[in-house]
């Protein structure tokens, strides 16, 4: 029997050798394809792995936080992302109520300062920054031929008028110190000629809005000029005697004039109007001073009292406490004023009170031979408006500042400014940057002395301030 036939018998193909051949082959394919896919899947696997090993690599964790981490759920993650949340929230709003709080503080402090200056209270502490200027700091301003008798400065500062023995006004730029403007002396009778003084000019004032200048001489007149321009305006007449005192009320321009007559009168300048007179003292004024209340105070000279003008009820309170002729005073807010006499004592004056609140005798020392001894004339006083700086000028050859104690009770001596010469007018800037000082060989009222070594002069004296550190604790 052949061997085809006994395949055939056996049940076998009869090319078995080449259907096994393509079986195996089959079975190699789908072994090569799912190598093939076990390859590309172990692929992956290893991708997989290797940049889970590399960002392990970058930042280890420790194993406990690991643990925290898959053991923190959706919840928990929600939960705490919401507190942080919340957390952000408060210190957000804990910062703008800061913020507030701040502007609040700011705000209120202004209020009160504003309340404070109404009541005439206010009294900022700015007398311990400041520092004695040095000699070659103080400029000079010379173009007066005799003795300097008042001067005023210019609401913003910028500007300087003084007048003196000399019949003139002279108006000065404070930033150079050139002369802006001469109003020269007028001849006594002379008609249709440039107006001006004919005798001493013995006090000036400007209102607060810079807009009108007046001043006053011992020929009887009130002039009133245009600031800016130094143009002759109005001519008041009605005193009777030397015209000592002159002040605007601040934010009008109503004028207060008083006079060696012993009256006290009130004009409308804005109008060009005389209102009404008022009469008190028992001699002759010497001075005068306001601020916004519709009042005044003037320093009665030989009669020894300060007096405090209520203008719409046209009554006065009387204050005594000098020993001699109260011939200067100023007003250091609505509530306060400062005095000086020719005995020599400087006194703080509260409006609730008859006598002094604080009284600094021989305030420049004393002049004279040994058993002869007088004290120096206080001929000037000054104060920066609602602080406690105080100056007073005399002819001891100095400008003394002064500190105002808590409660306008004590005045402690700060400085000396060097200065020649009969201090007869003293006035702060605004800003209160500097000090003014009209000095001149002679007392503005008389002849009594003589200073020849003194420079009839305009002294701009700069106040520098040095902050004051904090007290230990504060």
């Amino acid at each position: 029997m052949s061997a085809t036939a006994g395949a055939r018998k056996r049940g076998k193909p009869a090319s078995g050798a080449g259907a096994g051949a393509g079986a195996g082959k089959r079975r190699r394919k789908a072994d090569s394809a799912g190598d093939r896919g076990k390859s590309k899947g172990g692929g992956k696997m290893n991708e997989e792995i290797s940049s889970d090993s590399e960002s392990e690599s970058l930042a280890p964790r420790k194993p406990e936080e690991e643990e925290e981490e898959l053991e923190e759920t959706a919840q928990e993650k929600k939960l705490r992302l919401a507190k942080l949340y919340l957390e952000q929230l408060r210190q957000q709003e804990e910062e703008k109520a800061e913020a507030r709080a701040f502007e609040e503080d700011q705000v209120a402090g202004r209020l009160k300062e504003d309340v404070l200056e109404q009541r005439g209270r206010l009294q900022k502490s700015v007398a311990k920054e400041i520092q004695a200027p040095a000699s070659a700091d103080i400029r000079v301003l010379r173009g007066h031929q005799l003795s300097i008798t008042c001067l005023v400065i210019t609401p913003d500062d910028s500007a300087i008028f003084s007048a003196a023995k000399d019949c003139t006004i002279i108006k000065w730029s404070m930033e150079s110190g050139r002369k802006l403007h001469v109003i020269p002396r007028a001849k006594k009778g002379a008609e249709g000629k440039p107006p001006g003084h004919s005798s001493h000019v013995l006090c000036m004032a400007i209102s607060s809005d810079g807009k009108y200048l007046a001043s006053g001489d011992r020929s009887k007149l009130i002039l009133i000029w245009e600031a800016q321009s130094c143009q002759h305006l109005y001519t008041f007449t009605g005193h009777r005697d030397a015209v000592s005192g002159l002040a605007f009320r601040r934010g009008t321009h109503q004028l207060y004039s008083t006079s060696h007559d012993r009256s006290v009168k009130v004009w409308n300048v804005a109008e060009n109007s005389y209102v009404e007179t008022l009469f008190g003292h028992q001699d002759a004024v010497a001075a005068l001073d306001a601020l916004s209340r519709e009042c005044c105070v003037t320093a009665g000279g030989r009669d020894g009292t300060v007096r405090v003008w209520k203008i719409p009820e046209e009554s006065q309170l009387v204050f005594y406490g000098h020993q001699g002729s109260i011939d200067c005073i100023h007003l250091i807010n609505e509530e306060h004023m400062v005095s000086g006499a020719d005995d020599g004592s400087v006194a703080l004056w509260g409006l609730s009170k008859k006598r002094p609140l604080a009284l600094q005798r021989e305030a420049h020392g004393l002049r004279g031979e040994p058993g002869l001894e007088q004290p120096f004339w206080i001929s000037s006083v000054a104060a920066l408006l609602n602080t406690d700086l105080v100056a007073t000028g005399s002819h001891s050859s100095c400008v003394r500042l002064w500190q105002c104690g808590e409660g306008f009770r004590q005045l402690d001596l700060l400085c000396d400014i060097p200065l020649v010469g009969f201090i007869n007018s003293l006035k702060f800037s605004s800003s209160g940057d500097f000090l003014v000082a009209g000095v001149g060989q002679e007392h503005r009222l008389g002849r009594w002395w003589r200073i020849k070594e003194a420079r009839n002069s305009v002294c701009i004296i700069p106040l520098r301030r040095v902050p004051v550190p904090p007290a230990a604790g504060s």
